[in-house]
This record gives structure tokens, sequence and C-alpha cells, in this order.
């Protein structure tokens, strides 16, 4: 009479092996989702943050920021180290994780890396202003964040 001893069979293991690889699955696509919707609504919440300085800007100066340097019309700085008066106004406070460079100039930036786009009235910047981000889709219009 033979005996068997307590061990698990290969079949068993694989199984195992099986499910344990479709709940990782599962776990990484849902964490690619999460990720998304999280960049997704950071956006919202700096275009909602910098359409409100902008509209304080307009307040005061009767005419939106000129849109070649949002970042220095707004916080009043022309680089990271150097700090411009703009009759003492700031008018939005930027955090590391919204600032951004292009080549030696400080710019707004997305989640995703690339620079907020604005535009308005080239004729004295006054009557519309155009805050939005392409929300990683640049070919797709219908999916991009605007103010």
């Amino acid at each position: 009479m033979r005996r068997w001893r307590a061990a698990f069979t290969l079949i068993e293991l694989l199984v195992v092996v099986a499910i344990i690889a479709i709940l990782a699955g599962l776990t990484l696509s849902t964490l690619g989702y999460v990720n998304r919707k999280g960049a997704e609504s950071r956006a919202r919440s700096e275009i909602a943050a910098l359409s409100a300085a902008i509209d304080s800007f307009y307040i005061d100066y009767s005419a939106y920021p000129a849109s070649n340097n949002l970042y220095r019309e707004l916080t009043g700085q022309t680089n990271f180290a150097n700090a411009v008066n703009l009759n003492g106004k700031v008018y939005f406070e930027p955090t590391p994780s919204i600032t951004g460079t292009n080549g030696n100039t400080p710019i707004f930036q997305d989640p995703w890396g690339a620079a907020y786009n604005y535009t308005t009235n080239p004729v004295n910047n006054v009557g519309f202003y155009d805050l939005w981000t392409s929300n990683n889709v640049p070919k797709d219009p219908a999916q991009w964040i605007r103010n």
C-alpha cells in the first residue's frame, strides 16, 4: 500500500496562479482608470482657479492678461527667482505641481506635462478669453477640458 504525502498537485498550483494573475490584471487596470480620473479632476480645478485669477485681473485692468505670458501676468514673476511688482497684486500663487518651464520661461502646466493653452481677443485683450487643456487627447477637441 502506498502512502500519499500531503502536497499540492500541479493543477492546483496552476489554478491558484491563474486566479492571482486575473486579480492583478483587474487591479492594475483599475489603478490606471483612477489615475486618469484624478488627473482630469486636478486639471478641472486648476482651470477653475486660473479662470478666477484671470477674471480678477480683468476687474482691475478692464482687459485680460496678454496671451504671450499668462504666468508673468498672474503671478508677477518673470522667472522663478525674480519677482516683478504688478502694483502689489498677485492674482495666482502657483504650486510646484502646476509650474513648469518652456525653455527658461515659466508656464502653467497641466497634469500631463503640457502647457495650459490660453488665448484672448487680440485687439486690446477685451471681450473674451479661452483657457483649456487637451486632456492628453490632443486630436479630439470634444474631450478637452475648458473654462
